[in-house]
């Protein structure tokens, strides 16, 4: 199949400017109010939490969380009822993302021949279904929000949020960070998990590992070359998930990491520290 070939913008320097987490309900909040955020903080245990009026998971210790699509809404309601109750607005800071238009395409390079359509379904009901599991293990995600590690570092050669219009056609936003690295880097666990997917290729994403961080948190590790791990399989911190690729729908060898929470897709730039400098660019794939 024909790939389409784009010069790489890399974003080494870039640097997320979010607000401070404000949550008045919640004590010792921590993470980002904003779009592509994760926001958690602990209230009275046995208390019931929602977000808009959804249930949120509310672990033994109090500890609870939400996050925020790319898309948000700019204000969310926030009610804890039990032995205290409280209600807030919380205002959720819009973000302006890296919007491309490219005109002149080849319609058969941007939309999927159909013969393979009803792989493309039963692939996306893989994953829709990996995603779904709400896996209870309280010290799996008290261990993601200690804080997540990147699972490879190298060049950001794409962001969260930036989108592509094909001849004045959206396609879908990009949901990950995407690290240019050599084909044969490891992939880590950038936090503990169960692996839900392994699969080698699936048509758009290649070889795609989906490890789930518990109560309906999960990373996703897109484009791999080869993958190491197995469904069911529990994965520590900083264990091998497998090797940077350009398998499935991919213009170059990278890492696209991607997070969810629900149905919500969250920025994994927004919970890592900054990456690490490069103490060369001999490594660093060419254009």
């Amino acid at each position: 199949m024909q790939r389409m070939k784009f010069a790489p913008v890399f974003f080494t320097a870039m640097t997320l400017l979010t607000p401070a987490a404000t949550a008045q309900c919640l004590q010792g909040v921590s993470g980002n109010t904003t779009q592509g955020g994760l926001l958690w903080g602990t209230v009275k245990p046995g208390s019931r939490v929602t977000l808009d009026g959804e249930a949120l998971d509310v672990l033994p210790d109090g500890t609870t969380f939400l996050g925020f699509h790319r898309d948000a809404p700019t204000t969310a309601e926030l009610v804890v009822t039990g032995k205290t109750s409280c209600r807030e607005t919380l205002q959720v800071t819009a973000r302006e993302y890296n919007i491309q238009r490219v005109e002149g395409v080849p319609q058969k390079t941007v939309t999927p021949p159909p013969e393979q359509l009803e792989r493309i379904r039963r692939e996306r009901a893989l994953v829709g279904a990996a995603k779904a599991r709400r896996l209870q293990r309280p010290e799996l995600l008290l261990d993601a929000l200690q804080g997540f590690n990147w699972p490879t570092t190298g060049p950001v050669s794409g962001v969260y949020g930036s989108q592509r219009y094909y001849n004045g056609t959206p396609r879908s936003p990009h949901y990950g960070v995407d690290v240019a690295v050599p084909t044969g880097t490891p992939v880590h666990a950038p936090s503990a998990g169960i692996v839900t997917l392994a699969e080698p290729d699936l048509f758009y994403s290649g070889g795609t590992v989906i490890l789930d961080h518990g109560f309906g948190f999960s990373s996703s590790f897109l484009h791999m070359s080869k993958v190491q791990v197995a469904v069911g399989q529990e994965l520590a911190t900083g264990d091998v998930i497998g090797q940077v690729g350009a398998t499935g729908r991919a213009t170059g060898p990278h890492l696209d990491w991607r997070m969810s929470w629900r149905d919500r897709r969250i920025d994994p730039q927004l919970l890592v520290p900054p990456m690490p400098a490069p103490e060369s660019t001999e490594a660093m794939p060419k254009p």
